[in-house]
């Protein structure tokens, strides 16, 4: 069988649609399209299936991809509309993502895929993304939001976000590409395939490394290394088989080292050293190692009558060992607190700062140690007929058993330090700042019903989870985990999420589409905690003029109960305890328009607009979990969701080169809900050039913030941290 999934699809249209890897070509005549192909890893596929799903979507093609050739998700992102994120280290390592106003801390309450597999390190326990997949190895990236979207959960308020990853070529190609820049940034990649008759195969290798823009003492490294390597190993049925079967393996490994704090600056010393980052945090440095390993076998049991199966394991571990309290004169501190009270705590910010020391002067410095599992079998049927009137139908079943776990085993070292020389002082007992293990349990399935007449579509569908959350906690002073002292909770959940999506086409030029479903985010272990739950709708229409299509949506997520998340990385104390926040309203605007200017045979000009207003309140009155979001009141605007976004990319293409130029505005945004502390908007522009030595050798260059604009982008974990100053890369790219 070939690795493809058919998801049937009628249009009546007066165009004749041909398809290549990135988009659909249309040229006049008139015909019925009944079939896209569509491979098993994909959500949507193509261009065509995004622009015609009865709720709203996305496809970031691979030519897309390669205007920039993005290593940072943040800046990938920035052209669709309805996503929202804040930046954390310049580069998009850690990335903070929000779809509609969803809480977009370590991007924990949306479906986050790889190859259509869920790939947060433990998606039900603990769904924060400190694993995160690098968009420089991906062929597409796909967001889908809105109704009809009961196929990807748990989380189904806001949407959902695949990686395709690099496919098995249809016969022998490769490419090798290098680029090196600013802060002695450097990129290598390379991949290589191939398929041949029942065989097919690919590897790819990927490094991406840099000094770091940030400036601590004795020019010390404050960037990454970072490592992967995936393969993929495809074995087809013959063709004179009587059914069409496909095995394919997967196997991706992934190691970083990053010198990352979670200590920012105080305002003033931001305004003067934005770049500044306090000796204090030297000692700060993630390790992370992940590894999958994948198996997907297809079966085309009839034209109509298909099923893939896929068996899937995630390991993910890292040790990020960061600053957490200052100690000044006796009194232990938060860093958090330090940087947000300098005047109180002036004595703790000098000794962090390097400036005194002291006998009564420490450092306490978390390994934040822990390992996770993520692992299950998930199986999807497609069965499609047509119906009377030519109408057309498909039903899909989705069916997941799944279980995940964070194994958490922290302790604390105790460190001096004499004007700005950091030594160790003790260290601490393993397991003394956690010492527990958080595990998940599920069953989801889904059903899914697509009905076409005419120009008209329906799809209603269902999801049902079922989820056992557990915790074991031995405490902090049993490190060998004995029985005697363990404490443990569960808390079980069963919930129907619905959803139905309605798309209708009033000519080929223009149609409408909306929905209806259920927004839902799994609750905590604790036993009885209520879950996430929302109503959310939208309605949009797509237009296509001459050479214009554009896209105009509204939507409103409803909810009765948002919860908010107990992390470090918002200032908690990092216990990922959720929290009840009452109920809450999100609603706005999402506008997309991509025109091409000039189109001739020597020269195109496409340009591209997207806007999205966010309206996100609280609708309750409530005080925080360790004053995340500081004391809420109805009406207060929900943290960290801009009100207003904007983004504009015009490129220049010929035969021989290619100049492409973005502007991106980001509003300003409050970190807390009354708006007492506000990282302000700002507007940043970046520029690439293509040029085509030969068919096979390619001269690629960008500049990332063009005018070099300071600005900040949050003021999480602890203090202000800056974007991406001005940076120059350059390369080559061979294909073969």
């Amino acid at each position: 069988m070939r690795n493809l999934l058919y998801i049937s699809i009628i249009l009546y249209s007066t165009n004749l649609i041909s398809q290549n890897s990135d988009q659909i070509i249309v040229n006049d005549s008139i015909t019925n399209l009944d079939e896209v192909i569509i491979k098993s890893n994909t959500i949507l596929g193509n261009k065509f299936v995004a622009r015609n799903r009865t709720g709203a979507a996305y496809y970031l093609s691979t030519d897309e991809l390669a205007d920039f050739n993005y290593t940072d998700i943040n800046r990938a992102l920035n052209k669709i509309s309805g996503v929202n994120f804040y930046e954390e280290d310049g580069f998009g390592l850690r990335p903070n993502i929000s779809i509609r106003g969803t809480s977009p801390e370590r991007s924990s309450k949306i479906a986050i895929m790889e190859d259509g597999i869920l790939i947060s390190p433990a998606p039900y326990s603990a769904s924060s993304a400190y694993y995160f997949p690098s968009v420089a190895r991906m062929q597409a990236v796909e967001v889908l939001k809105g109704s009809s979207q009961i196929q990807y959960g748990p989380y189904t308020t806001g949407g959902a976000i695949n990686f395709v990853s690099t496919e098995i070529p249809k016969s022998f190609k490769g490419k090798i590409s290098s680029s090196y820049g600013s802060f002695n940034t450097g990129q290598t990649y390379s991949t290589v395939g191939s398929s041949n008759g029942n065989f097919g195969y690919m590897i790819e290798y990927l490094n991406y490394n840099s000094n770091g823009f940030k400036d601590l003492g004795e020019n010390l490294n404050t960037g990454f290394d970072i490592n992967e390597i995936t393969s993929k190993v495809r074995f087809n049925s013959s063709k004179d088989a009587k059914i069409d079967q496909s095995l394919e393996f997967k196997f991706h490994y992934y190691d970083e080292t990053s010198n990352e704090t979670y200590l920012g600056l105080t305002d003033s010393d931001f305004k003067k050293t934005p770049f500044l980052r306090y000796i204090g945090s030297g000692k700060d440095k993630m390790d992370a190692e992940h590894n999958q390993y994948i198996i997907t076998h297809e079966i085309k049991i009839s034209e109509k009558f298909n099923i893939t199966s896929i068996l899937y394991h995630n390991g993910f571990k890292r040790n990020w060992y960061k600053l957490d309290d200052i100690v000044h004169n006796g009194e232990s501190q938060k860093i958090s607190k330090v940087i947000s009270n300098p005047d109180l705590y002036s004595g703790h910010l000098s000794f962090v700062k390097g400036e005194i020391n002291g006998a009564s002067n420490f450092l306490k410095v978390k390994a934040n140690n822990r390992k996770y599992v993520s692992q299950g079998v998930q199986t999807k049927i497609d069965y499609h007929w047509y119906g009377k009137n030519n109408s057309f139908n498909d039903l899909e079943i989705g069916l997941r058993f799944h279980y995940d776990e964070e194994d958490r085993f922290q302790w604390e070292d105790i460190y001096t330090m004499n004007y700005g020389v950091i030594d160790i002082d003790k260290f601490g007992e393993k397991g003394s700042k956690g010492n527990r293990v958080s595990s998940a349990n599920s069953f989801a399935s889904y059903v899914m019903y697509k009905y076409k007449y005419n120009g008209f579509t329906i799809t209603p569908g269902i999801r049902y989870e079922s989820i056992k959350l557990e915790r074991n906690d031995w405490g902090k002073s049993n490190p060998s985990r004995n029985e005697s002292g363990l404490s443990f909770r569960e808390n079980n959940i069963s919930v129907l999420i619905p959803g139905i999506g309605l798309n209708y086409n009033l000519n080929n030029k223009i149609s409408i589409f909306g929905g209806i479903h259920k927004g839902y985010s799994p609750p905590g272990s604790s036993d009885g905690q209520k879950a996430e739950q929302s109503l959310n709708s939208e309605l949009g229409a797509r237009l296509a003029f001459n050479n214009v299509n554009s896209e105009i949506i509204f939507f409103q997520n409803n909810y009765s109960n948002l919860l908010g998340n107990d992390l470090a990385a918002t200032g908690g104390f990092g216990e990922l305890d959720p929290f009840n926040a009452g109920e809450a309203l999100v609603n706005g605007f999402e506008f997309l328009l991509r025109s091409n200017l000039i189109d001739n045979d020597k020269t195109m000009i496409p340009l591209s607009l997207s806007y999205t207003l966010t309206n996100a309140k609280f609708l309750t009155d409530f005080g925080s979990t360790q004053d995340i979001w500081g004391e809420v009141r109805d009406g207060d605007r929900i943290p960290y969701i801009p009100q207003h976004q904007f983004n504009s990319s015009l490129s220049i293409q010929t035969k021989d080169y290619e100049i492409n130029l973005s502007a991106n505005y980001n509003g300003k945004f409050s970190t807390v809900a009354n708006g007492s502390f506000e990282i302000p908007s700002y507007l940043v522009f970046d520029i690439s050039f293509i040029y085509n030595l030969r068919s096979d050798l390619i001269f690629r260059s960008k500049i990332l913030n063009l005018f070099d604009k300071k600005y900040s982008v949050s003021r999480e974990p602890a203090g202000l941290r800056p974007g991406h100053p001005f940076g120059i890369y350059a390369g080559f790219e061979y294909k073969f």
